[in-house]
């Protein structure tokens, strides 16, 4: 996945919802649970599913929601072995 536009990060009780836009339309839109991501197509996979397809499955079950649920300015995660960058700016 290769996205470099805007987005939401909103922090709900039970999930973390992830939505990135493109020119106005929605071109993610995550869910994330303590056990399951939720793609907008309706789909589930496990944590550790998911990682292993889009990131590494050497990644923790939770890296991806701990990530988006950090509370800093400018979070950079950098990964050359796997060959990933997350790069989150909060306004």
């Amino acid at each position: 996945m290769k996205f470099h536009d805007q987005g939401f990060i909103y922090k709900y009780k039970d999930f973390t919802q992830v939505q990135i836009f493109s020119a106005g339309t929605a071109i993610l839109d995550l869910k994330i649970y303590e056990d399951k991501i939720c793609k907008s197509t309706f789909k589930c996979q496990s944590l550790e599913s998911f990682n292993s397809e889009n990131l590494s499955s050497s990644y923790p079950n939770n890296f991806l929601k701990n990530l988006f649920e950090k509370n800093e300015k400018e979070i950079i995660h950098r990964d050359s072995e796997n060959g990933i960058l997350i790069k989150i700016i909060r306004d």
